[in-house]
């Protein structure tokens, strides 16, 4: 149920059209109510259908029926990124594949993908979330939505276009890259907004002054920016320099894709549809449960998802509940801005990496020795990505040709692992440090 309330106002300016989206204003007695009756049908579906839960759950000597409050869900098990892998591909769906309608996926350590599936409902609760994700961020009818986020297996592109869609905008589906391209459709089409990493967006920026199409001059006021972790000092320049609103939005495929939170028109936090999805925050060494305003890891837990419900997924994010009530009046809590993880996972352009993605490509190709180094760094605005590996001395002493073919081999096996081409470097045996106790495989250069 959607309210259309028009405002007065000029370009960005904060709600200059406020799109009330009813769930966000539950009070809080019914909210809670409604949280727990989806909490024990989501636990009771996945102890039923999903074995890998259900084994953890009798381990625990615990049943749905233990569930009679929202305290409760703390005597249920984890679920971490693992158990999607060791079940690969469909091993945590809880609907046959008769109803499954869409499957998606993310990028594993190994080179599989994990695997995710949406029922027609699913996908009904993931525009719905979308909706209200760009309702909080002040856009509604009337809208034009350039919808920079990659199409395909990644849940960014098709998610923010069904939401986009159903929100009444008009959608312009131009995917990533392609920068020159997607200045002249900002400019030609009238675009209104765009949705794309914070990062790619100050890649645009740039590229726009280059070309004397200043994107301050344009109809743009706001930006949909997530998937990668970003400062409020980033956002500061974005909107210094191009005249818009640039919003936080936050999900991860393992959950539904975006939608899972959002920030606002106050920027102070993200709001989590919890109605949708339950946070948690705990210790990320002990597990015990935090109470809110406490920084710790993030875990959410699925309330209507159908097809593949997580319980208690440990996202790995480190965040914490605030407390305070936020001044647009929505009751769903809110998160602090992601800025780091527990885990080693850094991201490159929206495209989650982790160091043992990057090893297992370079140990593929004869001639690579398992010694590398990552550095990350930000040129333009742009996130860059090299990886130095040493190589074999009969390597060396080949022919040109050869340490050419040899990096080509290397640049397509991390492009096929990774699903992003990257920077190569072949060093010498022997020139990466060696470390007595961990090693550092990434080196972080990038700023802000």
């Amino acid at each position: 149920m959607l309210e259309q309330a028009p405002e007065t106002g000029t370009r960005g300016t904060r709600d200059t059209f406020h799109v009330v989206s009813a769930p966000d204003y539950l009070p809080l007695p019914q909210l809670r109510a409604l949280q727990l009756s989806r909490l024990q049908s989501m636990v009771t579906r996945a102890y039923a259908r999903v074995p890998l839960f259900r084994e953890r759950c009798e381990a625990r000597t615990v049943t749905p029926a233990h569930v009679q409050s929202l305290q409760d869900i703390e005597r249920l098990p984890f679920t971490v990124k693992n158990d999607l892998r060791d079940t690969y591909p469909f091993g945590l769906f809880a609907s046959p594949m008769d109803d499954v309608v869409r499957l998606h996926a993310s990028s594993g350590t190994t080179g599989k993908p994990i695997v995710v599936a949406y029922t027609e409902a699913d996908l009904g609760v993931w525009s719905e979330v979308m909706v209200r994700t760009f309702a909080a961020c002040g856009l509604h009818q009337g809208d034009v939505i350039q919808n920079a986020y990659g199409y395909g297996l990644f849940t960014g592109g098709l998610g923010a276009h069904y939401g986009a869609e159903a929100l009444g905008a008009t959608v312009i589906p131009i995917s990533g890259g392609n920068t020159d391209r997607q200045i002249m459709v900002m400019k030609d089409f009238g675009v209104t907004a765009i949705c794309c990493t914070p990062s790619y967006f100050l890649h645009l920026l740039d590229r726009a002054e280059e070309l004397g199409v200043p994107l301050a001059d344009l109809p743009l006021r706001a930006g949909i920016l997530g998937a990668e972790p970003w400062t409020g000092a980033m956002r500061e320049h974005i909107q210094q320099e191009s005249g818009i609103l640039a919003y936080d939005i936050y999900g991860l495929s393992e959950i539904i894709g975006p939608g899972v939170g959002s920030e606002c028109s106050a920027q102070n936090g993200l709001h989590i549809f919890e109605d949708h999805f339950y946070p948690e925050i705990i210790d990320p060494d002990t597990g015990e449960t935090l109470p809110d305003g406490a920084e710790g890891e993030l875990v959410l837990t699925t309330l209507s998802k159908q097809a593949m419900p997580m319980i208690r997924y440990r996202t790995r994010d480190i965040t914490s509940i605030i407390t305070e009530p936020c001044e647009c009046g929505r009751t769903i809590r809110r998160i602090e801005r992601i800025s780091r993880r527990s885990d080693d996972m850094f991201i490159i352009r929206g495209v989650n990496i982790f160091p043992s993605q990057v090893e297992t490509a370079l140990l593929r190709v004869e001639g690579a020795l398992p010694h590398y180094q990552i550095e990350l760094t930000r040129k333009h605005g742009l996130d860059q990505m090299e990886v130095a590996v040493e190589v074999t001395p009969e390597v060396l002493s080949d022919t040109v040709r050869g340490m050419e073919e040899l990096h080509n081999r290397l640049t397509e096996s991390l492009e096929h692992v990774l699903g992003l081409r990257v920077t190569v470097r072949l060093v010498e045996p022997h020139t990466i440090q060696r470390s007595e106790g961990k090693a550092r495989r990434v080196i972080d250069k990038r700023e802000g």
